[in-house]
Protein backbone atom coordinates (compact mmCIF):
# COMPACT_ATOMS: atom_id res chain seq x y z
CA UNK A 1 0.00 0.00 0.00
CA UNK A 2 1.49 3.67 -0.88
CA UNK A 3 1.70 5.75 1.92
CA UNK A 4 1.00 9.52 1.21
CA UNK A 5 4.77 11.69 1.70
CA UNK A 6 2.48 13.99 3.71
CA UNK A 7 2.64 11.62 6.75
CA UNK A 8 6.45 12.64 6.87
CA UNK A 9 8.18 15.24 8.97
CA UNK A 10 5.77 17.75 9.59
CA UNK A 11 2.89 16.31 8.14
CA UNK A 12 3.08 13.27 10.19
CA UNK A 13 2.01 15.50 12.91
CA UNK A 14 -1.01 17.20 11.36
CA UNK A 15 -2.33 13.69 11.29
CA UNK A 16 -1.94 13.24 15.01
CA UNK A 17 -5.08 13.62 17.58
CA UNK A 18 -5.37 17.16 19.12
CA UNK A 19 -6.58 17.97 22.74
CA UNK A 20 -10.20 17.91 23.11
CA UNK A 21 -11.69 21.24 22.73
CA UNK A 22 -14.05 21.09 25.08
CA UNK A 23 -13.00 21.61 29.02
CA UNK A 24 -15.03 18.83 30.54
CA UNK A 25 -13.71 17.42 34.05
CA UNK A 26 -15.05 13.67 32.81
CA UNK A 27 -12.81 10.85 31.17
CA UNK A 28 -13.47 10.66 27.43
CA UNK A 29 -12.57 8.14 25.21
CA UNK A 30 -10.53 8.71 22.12
CA UNK A 31 -12.85 7.77 18.52
CA UNK A 32 -10.82 6.07 15.85
CA UNK A 33 -11.14 7.78 12.96
CA UNK A 34 -10.02 7.28 8.90
CA UNK A 35 -8.93 10.55 7.16
CA UNK A 36 -8.12 10.53 3.20
CA UNK A 37 -8.42 12.92 0.63
CA UNK A 38 -10.45 12.29 -2.85
CA UNK A 39 -9.83 14.68 -5.41
CA UNK A 40 -12.27 17.03 -4.74
CA UNK A 41 -12.71 16.51 -0.67
CA UNK A 42 -11.29 15.48 2.58
CA UNK A 43 -13.21 12.64 4.29
CA UNK A 44 -13.28 11.65 8.26
CA UNK A 45 -14.80 8.17 8.82
CA UNK A 46 -15.69 7.32 12.26
CA UNK A 47 -17.30 3.97 13.27
CA UNK A 48 -19.98 5.08 15.89
CA UNK A 49 -21.74 2.24 16.23
CA UNK A 50 -24.15 2.25 19.01
CA UNK A 51 -24.52 5.89 19.07
CA UNK A 52 -28.06 8.07 18.35
CA UNK A 53 -27.08 10.50 15.13
CA UNK A 54 -29.07 12.77 17.24
CA UNK A 55 -26.24 12.83 19.83
CA UNK A 56 -23.30 13.47 18.00
CA UNK A 57 -21.70 17.32 18.39
CA UNK A 58 -19.14 17.70 15.16
CA UNK A 59 -17.49 21.11 15.05
CA UNK A 60 -15.82 21.75 11.71
CA UNK A 61 -13.39 24.71 10.81
CA UNK A 62 -11.22 24.76 7.11
CA UNK A 63 -8.46 23.36 8.81
CA UNK A 64 -10.15 21.10 11.72
CA UNK A 65 -12.62 18.48 12.39
CA UNK A 66 -13.86 17.89 16.14
CA UNK A 67 -15.97 15.01 16.92
CA UNK A 68 -18.31 14.33 20.47
CA UNK A 69 -20.24 12.00 21.41
CA UNK A 70 -21.94 9.50 24.04
CA UNK A 71 -22.71 5.68 23.90
CA UNK A 72 -24.77 4.63 26.48
CA UNK A 73 -24.89 1.00 27.98
CA UNK A 74 -28.12 -0.36 28.59
CA UNK A 75 -27.07 -2.43 31.43
CA UNK A 76 -28.41 -6.33 31.82
CA UNK A 77 -26.41 -7.22 34.94
CA UNK A 78 -24.09 -6.06 37.38
CA UNK A 79 -20.40 -5.52 36.99
CA UNK A 80 -19.17 -8.80 38.67
CA UNK A 81 -21.42 -10.92 36.27
CA UNK A 82 -19.41 -10.09 33.30
CA UNK A 83 -16.52 -12.08 32.35
CA UNK A 84 -14.97 -9.89 29.57
CA UNK A 85 -16.31 -6.36 29.17
CA UNK A 86 -14.18 -4.80 26.02
CA UNK A 87 -16.43 -2.35 24.60
CA UNK A 88 -16.04 1.34 25.52
CA UNK A 89 -19.37 2.99 27.04
CA UNK A 90 -19.29 6.92 27.96
CA UNK A 91 -18.32 10.20 26.47
CA UNK A 92 -16.11 10.14 23.50
CA UNK A 93 -14.00 13.12 21.69
CA UNK A 94 -11.69 13.35 18.87
CA UNK A 95 -10.27 16.28 17.05
CA UNK A 96 -7.91 15.91 14.24
CA UNK A 97 -6.28 18.84 11.83
CA UNK A 98 -6.85 18.33 7.80
CA UNK A 99 -4.29 17.88 5.68
CA UNK A 100 -5.10 20.35 2.92
CA UNK A 101 -7.29 23.72 3.81
CA UNK A 102 -11.39 22.72 3.42
CA UNK A 103 -14.50 24.53 2.81
CA UNK A 104 -16.15 24.02 6.50
CA UNK A 105 -19.59 25.95 4.86
CA UNK A 106 -20.33 23.12 2.50
CA UNK A 107 -19.08 20.07 5.30
CA UNK A 108 -21.70 17.36 5.26
CA UNK A 109 -21.94 14.59 8.13
CA UNK A 110 -24.02 11.25 7.23
CA UNK A 111 -24.53 8.44 9.28
CA UNK A 112 -25.35 4.49 7.78
CA UNK A 113 -24.53 1.27 9.16
CA UNK A 114 -22.78 2.87 12.87
CA UNK A 115 -20.31 4.53 10.27
CA UNK A 116 -20.14 8.40 10.21
CA UNK A 117 -19.17 10.04 7.40
CA UNK A 118 -18.12 13.93 6.93
CA UNK A 119 -17.28 14.91 3.88
CA UNK A 120 -15.42 18.52 3.59
CA UNK A 121 -15.15 19.50 0.46
CA UNK A 122 -11.27 21.27 -0.82
CA UNK A 123 -10.66 24.98 -0.97
CA UNK A 124 -9.86 24.92 -5.29
CA UNK A 125 -6.60 27.45 -4.76
CA UNK A 126 -7.00 29.28 -8.23
CA UNK A 127 -3.78 29.23 -10.12
CA UNK A 128 -2.02 32.42 -11.14
CA UNK A 129 -2.61 33.55 -14.54
CA UNK A 130 -0.07 35.24 -16.76
CA UNK A 131 -1.31 38.62 -18.52
CA UNK A 132 0.64 39.88 -21.80
CA UNK A 133 0.64 43.32 -21.86
CA UNK A 134 -1.50 45.18 -24.69
CA UNK A 135 0.05 48.19 -26.15
CA UNK A 136 -2.32 50.35 -26.23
Amino acid sequence: MKKDSSLTDEGFFASQPLANTWADDEIEGQLAVDVYQTKNAVVVKAPVAGVDPEMIDIDVTNDSVAIRGERYDEKEVDQEGYHFQECYWGSFARSVMLPVECDAERAEATFKNGILTIRLPKIQKTKAKKLKVKPH
